[in-house]
């Protein structure tokens, strides 16, 4: 059972609300989870999920929730259900999994945090909203029929609101924003390999505040 979250901190009311764009963001050393986090922050993308592919990654989520206090993390790649708890437990606001079993579904729903469920057919849709969950992970994104297939599924299950991630680049992403039924992108353009690793947190923030412009162009087609 994950603690609760500290009187100070701010629920999160939906994920998909937070930012047009969502960083996807693996860190491989914890050292550079503040300074990225600044960066992105600075540059207008608040919500940041980290994902749990490193060793370094619940050890970035608490450095980021200690010391970014204007940073929304979350825990990504959340795909066994004592994760959710561990995640929430070292400050993670919220969780996103690539896609969920009942048993996950109801360790992320027990977690106390809103959590984003992952799915990429009709079918795994149909079933979330059968246990009332309406806000969901589209994953992976370009793959799995991008736009159109998103497009298709706003007529019949209008209910149902996402977040594309896997694929999506500054160029697409435009086109995913301007539809009805997806609050937000996640992606990692914004970070490349080169900069982390130069600590080039100058070009970090130019590109995520690249990136936050392109919800106002998009919402306005």
């Amino acid at each position: 059972m994950s603690s609760p979250l500290p009187s100070s901190v701010p629920p999160v009311p939906s994920v998909l609300d937070l930012a047009p764009v969502v960083p996807v963001v693996v860190v491989e050393d914890a050292a550079d989870a503040v300074p990225l986090a600044r960066a992105l922050v600075a540059g207008g993308l608040p919500a940041i999920e980290v994902t749990l592919r490193t060793p370094a990654a619940l050890d970035a989520i608490r450095a980021i929730a200690g010391e970014v206090p204007d940073a929304v993390v979350g825990a990504g790649t959340v795909i066994a259900p004592e994760q959710a708890g561990e995640a929430v437990a070292a400050g993670a606001r919220f969780l996103v999994s690539p896609g969920w079993t009942d048993v996950l579904l109801a360790a992320m729903r027990a977690s106390g945090v809103p959590f984003l469920p992952g799915v990429s057919t009709t079918s795994e849709v149909v079933a979330l909203l059968e246990r009332g969950v309406r806000e969901m992970k589209f994953f992976p994104a370009q793959a799995a029929g991008g736009t159109a297939y998103l497009k298709s599924l706003a007529g019949p299950l209008p209910q149902a609101r996402f977040c594309p991630t896997g694929g999506i680049g500054p160029d697409s992403a435009p086109d995913y924003l301007a539809l009805p039924n997806v609050g937000c992108v996640g992606g990692s353009w914004m970070l490349p390999a080169d900069a982390v690793a130069a600590g080039d947190w100058g070009r970090v923030e130019r590109l995520a505040r690249e990136a936050a412009g392109l919800s106002a162009g998009a919402r306005s087609r």
